[in-house]
């Protein structure tokens, strides 16, 4: 092994410079571009994210990081962030990125989708970033996830989108489905901060990390988001019909689109069905591909979440399923899923 002393080095003993390393024009032109997304996607969308610390009497409380998503005060977060402060004991304090120390409240929280809503008591006005459209992304795409990771605020990271359609279980037990996984490093106090597009808009809301493994990350999927939101803004809570299955976005393969009559790309495939649920009783097997609901078209995970309001709880439905090559219309009853 050799050893560059000072002196190999050029830094001292009058010994021969060692050559630079060149980088070819054109990579350095694309770092450049790389860098330049970066940094202009930080600065418009890093100014929007906000820490978190949540004090109650009878909890743990909880810390992590929100995204403003309204200039009145609006944060979106994960409920495992601020679901301490479901008692009237509880101060949840928000820190801005510019230092300000503010106090919010809970609007709501949805332990189903990980997600919560909190405003702010102050009369202040705050940058807001844009919710995207999740179900836009690819694979391999630019994603940066900023947060506030084991008390070091504002922190970038980069990565890509690893996979889509993913399922997670919540908290509650239940699956959130239209997962993102990204290999853009979280920790612990990540939990709550956006993933964002190369474009500047929110395409997840970040909220775990399998322990232990290298470069696997999750974000709750921001047209699911969007969907949590309206449902928080309008009444405190998500009521959700629920038909007892776990779902996951799929392609359609050209073959098999034109052999049913298809000209949708794209659809919800079961994963798995509850024993004993209104799906069970009804019929659906694991592997059906739900195409519709009534005459909403299903072309991912998002869509049958969206379909199942609670509009739909107590009155008939009907899913148009392809099993096999055979199109099948399956009608059901939903429930309201009950919060654990």
């Amino acid at each position: 092994m050799k050893i560059i002393s000072l002196g190999d080095a050029g830094l001292g003993g009058g010994g021969p410079a060692a050559a630079a390393p060149t980088v070819p024009a054109e990579d350095q032109a694309l770092l450049d571009a790389y860098s330049r997304v970066v940094i202009d996607v930080v600065d418009r969308v890093g100014p929007a994210v906000v820490g978190i610390a949540v004090r109650a009497e009878k909890s743990r409380g909880g810390s992590g990081s929100g995204v403003v998503v309204a200039p009145d005060g609006l944060i979106l977060t994960n409920s495992h962030v601020a679901g301490a402060s479901g008692t009237a004991a509880a101060h949840i304090a928000v820190t801005t990125a510019d230092g300000q120390d503010l106090r919010a409240r809970l609007v709501g929280d949805d332990p189903d989708t990980d997600l919560a809503l909190l405003r702010v008591d102050e009369a202040v006005t705050l940058p807001a970033a844009p919710l995207g459209d999740s179900k836009r992304l690819k694979r391999g795409q630019l994603v940066i996830a900023i947060g506030n990771p084991l008390g070091f605020d504002s922190t970038v990271t980069t990565g890509i989108v690893s996979a889509l359609g993913r399922s997670l279980r919540a908290r509650s037990g239940r699956l959130i489905d239209d997962v993102i996984q990204t290999d853009a490093a979280l920790n612990p106090g990540n939990s709550g901060g956006p993933l964002v597009s190369s474009r500047g808009e929110v395409v997840g809301i970040n909220t775990a990390v399998i322990m232990g493994a290298q470069g696997i990350c999750f974000a709750v999927a921001a047209n699911t988001a969007s969907f949590v939101l309206g449902e928080l803004v309008r009444h405190g809570r998500v009521r959700r019909a629920f038909i007892g299955i776990s779902a996951q976005q799929t392609a359609i393969p050209p073959r098999r689109r034109r052999a049913a009559g298809l000209t949708q790309e794209s659809a919800v495939m079961v994963g798995a069905v509850e024993t004993g649920s209104v799906a069970d009783r009804a019929g659906l097997k694991a592997g059906d591909i739900l195409l519709g609901l009534d005459s909403d078209l299903i072309a991912g995970a998002d869509d049958l979440i969206r379909a199942l309001t609670g509009e739909k709880i107590g009155r008939h439905i009907a899913l148009d399923v392809l099993r096999g090559a055979e199109r099948l219309t399956v009608s059901l009853v939903p429930q309201e899923r009950k919060r654990v």
